[in-house]
C-alpha cells in the first residue's frame, strides 16, 4: 500500500466527478481518498459525490494492489 498527501488543484472545477471515478476504475488496485476523517472509495461515484467539492482541499490518496504505482500516478495527475 502506498499513500500520498496532495492539495487538490483547480482542475477539479473543469473535470466532472464521473471522470475521476472512471480513471480509478481503470486499475485493479483499491483506491481511496481520505479527507476530513472520511475515507472514500474512488471507484464509487456516490462515495465521491458525498464528500462535495475537492478543489483546494488537502487529501490523502491510498492505493493498494498490483498496479498501485500506476494508479497513484493517474489519480494524483487527475487531481492536481
Amino acid at each position: 500500500m502506498i499513500k500520498k498527501n496532495i492539495k487538490v488543484g483547480s482542475s477539479m472545477i473543469e473535470r466532472p466527478i464521473p471522470m475521476l471515478v472512471q480513471t480509478a476504475g481503470r486499475f485493479s488496485s483499491s483506491l481511496k481518498l481520505i479527507m476530513d476523517n472520511k475515507e472514500i472509495n474512488l471507484k464509487s461515484i456516490m462515495g465521491v459525490i458525498s464528500i462535495g467539492t475537492l478543489t483546494g482541499h488537502d487529501v490523502t490518496i491510498c492505493a493498494d494492489g498490483s498496479d498501485e504505482n500506476e494508479a497513484m500516478d493517474a489519480i494524483v495527475e487527475f487531481l492536481s
